[in-house]
């Protein structure tokens, strides 16, 4: 990644907006609906991407318990039918409508404090075919990487921030991807930021955040 409007355009929304967040507090992740061995290999990932971000995990939330909760779902009516799931997503009838209607397998929602950062984070994966093809590590590093800092709605349209170097090989993270998670943690910068600015003062720290 050589040009700083990259890394602006990883952080402009579709209406235009600039808008960037990270954790301001150490994750705390719970995984539901998939047996102990997938919560094991997205806890791993999850792991991976704190380390590198150099952020913290912790055992719990003092305001919520946990702070990452994942839902693997096999239709999207199963959030309709969840108790209490409308105290974590607002107006979760017509959001369920807009996921039918768009046909998306993954819907991510986010919880700010009041400088802006990260405080929570709700991860929704519906198990369609393309999900079930793809292995339960790709779905836990693609999913972690997209939740680890707040990315525009149109960062990964058209690429993913994952690569497979080899055929039938592993998902890696794409290290331009990686480098700009690194530099998003540089203490010295805000944990969230709305002017354009940012992305250059990321781009500055791009290189020597290896």
């Amino acid at each position: 990644m050589n040009d700083p409007a990259q890394v602006e355009a990883l952080f402009t929304r579709a209406d235009g907006q600039f808008l960037f967040a990270r954790w301001g507090r150490p994750i705390v992740p719970i995984v539901f609906g998939v047996e102990d061995s997938t919560i094991s290999v997205f806890k791993g990932a999850i792991e991976a991407v704190v380390a590198l971000a150099g952020h913290k995990m912790d055992e719990q939330d003092a305001e919520l318990g946990a702070n990452l909760m994942v839902f693997f779902l096999r239709d999207w009516d199963e959030l309709t039918a969840t108790p209490n799931l409308d105290r974590l997503i607002p107006d979760v009838t017509p959001l369920v409508a807009r996921l039918k209607t768009a046909q998306a397998n993954q819907y991510r929602s986010f919880r700010f404090d009041e400088d802006g950062a990260i405080k929570a984070a709700f991860v929704f994966i519906r198990m369609d075919a393309a999900m079930s093809q793809a292995g339960a590590d790709t779905i836990a590093l693609s999913q972690i990487v997209q939740t680890i800092v707040l990315w525009s709605d149109t960062a990964f349209q058209d690429a993913s921030p994952l690569a497979v170097l080899k055929e039938d090989g592993p998902a890696v993270l794409k290290p331009e991807i990686a480098e700009v998670i690194r530099a998003a943690y540089d203490p010295v910068l805000p944990a969230s930021a709305t002017d354009k600015s940012h992305a250059l003062r990321l781009f500055a720290r791009m290189g020597q955040a290896q």
